[in-house]
């Protein structure tokens, strides 16, 4: 394919991103092994890299919008990147193009993302709409978690599996913190998950960068287009339709997840 439809690809997701915290691997990964060809062990190291550069630049304008919640990033990062680390280390001792490692990735990305699709999906079609603004007091207790634990906990899950699979800090996490942080709202609850996915996928592409799994050039061409389209998303993050936006990714992510299981 040329290569403005690698930028063109890397826009489109970007956006997404930016306007639901959401579809940064659970779009990007399947798009670089259907569309463009990509081994699996390199889309998803290369992804991993895209998503931090792409995330870290979302952050940097919802962090200028004074949306991120920091306490919440704080806790999320405790778990996961901790469980990053550990799976690296795994990967290094196995090797990540080996056929049996390359056909567990394959088989674990096709699950997450089914999982995903169903969690956006139910999100989307049963979801309570979340406030958009809340006054400080109620901002502060919106952020304490149910158990301070659990977000931990939660994170270091979504640690593993993003670093398998370059997966679950998207939808998932935005699942997560909706169950933990019921009251945050919901520009909130994507600038969190932006905010903290940029330093367990850095960690994560790193790591995946020292075992060769990465294609610098191909990342390039995505950054060309994904940091103009995060930037435009998060600007338009409180005019999002989610339910409609949410429901045609879940239909999407949900095909190629069924796609990779089928493999």
């Amino acid at each position: 394919m040329p290569e403005y439809a690698i930028v063109i690809a890397g826009f489109a997701v970007g956006l997404i991103v930016g306007l639901t915290g959401v579809g940064g691997g659970s779009l990007m990964t399947p798009i670089l092994i259907f569309f463009f060809g990509v081994k699996p062990y390199l889309a998803v190291g290369t992804d991993l890299l895209f998503a931090a550069a792409t995330k870290a630049g979302g952050t940097l304008s919802l962090a200028r919008q004074k949306l991120v919640p920091w306490r919440v990033v704080a806790w999320l990062s405790a778990g996961s990147l901790p469980a990053a680390a550990l799976t690296l280390y795994t990967l290094h001792r196995v090797g990540p193009a080996s056929a049996p490692v390359q056909k567990a990735m394959t088989l674990t990305l096709g699950v997450a993302l089914v999982l995903t699709a169903l969690a956006m999906f139910y999100k989307a079609a049963r979801g309570r709409q979340l406030p958009r603004q809340l006054n400080h007091a109620d901002l502060d207790q919106a952020m304490r978690a149910r158990h301070p634990a659990l977000p931990v906990l939660f994170g270091a899950l979504i640690g593993t599996l993003v670093t398998l699979t370059s997966v679950g800090a998207g939808a998932i996490g935005v699942s997560v913190l909706l169950l933990l942080f019921p009251l945050l709202p919901l520009p909130r609850i994507v600038a969190a998950d932006i905010a903290y996915a940029v330093p367990l996928t850095l960690l994560a592409g790193l790591g995946h960068a020292s075992l060769g799994s990465v294609d610098w050039h191909l990342l390039g061409l995505l950054l060309c287009g994904s940091l103009p389209g995060i930037w435009l998303g998060t600007r338009l993050v409180h005019r999002t339709p989610e339910r409609l936006v949410r429901s045609g990714l879940s239909v999407l992510i949900g095909y190629a997840g069924l796609k990779l299981i089928a493999i």
